[in-house]
């Protein structure tokens, strides 16, 4: 005897289809791009509002250089420059910080679309590892996660550097 039967009888027919629907929807594999001229361009704008926030504010600038810039991120957070309710500038602070985590370790901006949505996100070569560095600050923050950025940073790394195929003479 199915157990389960008193209980799909009792779900009406269009509660039951959105299950079904929702299930082969989960299982649909993602698809993967590369960032479009008007995502460049966006990223590039929150780029330049965050280092204008930090010249203005911190009297700072992000130079590329990873302590400096993930200190310049603390201090931005530290100082209330960026609150928890600005998630535009939060998520700038994750393109500041997915810039860092790419230079690092050799990984690439991409798009990521998937039932969820789309997302930019980092990726090792074409391979099927990713990071999205651009809400790693921003959902921590406006949950109340006070987590430092130089400890996020750290988790990304310490999540995708198993991944990564070992260099020569290491």
């Amino acid at each position: 005897m199915n157990i389960f039967k008193p209980f799909i009888r009792s779900i009406p027919v269009a509660i039951l289809g959105l299950l079904l629907s929702l299930h082969t929807v989960a299982d649909k594999a993602p698809e993967i791009g590369q960032l479009s001229f008007m995502d460049r361009q966006y990223m590039d704008q929150q780029r330049t509002t965050l280092d204008d926030l930090a010249r203005s504010r911190l009297g700072g600038q992000f130079n590329g250089r990873k302590d400096r810039d993930l200190v310049l991120l603390q201090t931005l957070l530290d100082r209330n420059v960026v609150r928890s309710d600005q998630k535009k500038e939060l998520q700038a602070m994750g393109v500041i910080m997915g810039d860092l985590l790419a230079q690092e370790l050799s990984l690439h901006w991409v798009i990521y679309e998937d039932n969820i949505g789309r997302s930019r996100a980092l990726r090792y070569r074409e391979t099927e590892n990713y990071l999205f560095p651009m809400t790693m600050i921003s959902r921590r923050r406006e949950v109340g996660n006070l987590s430092p950025v130089v400890d996020i940073y750290q988790k990304a790394v310490d999540l995708i550097k198993p991944q990564l195929p070992a260099l020569p003479f290491q």
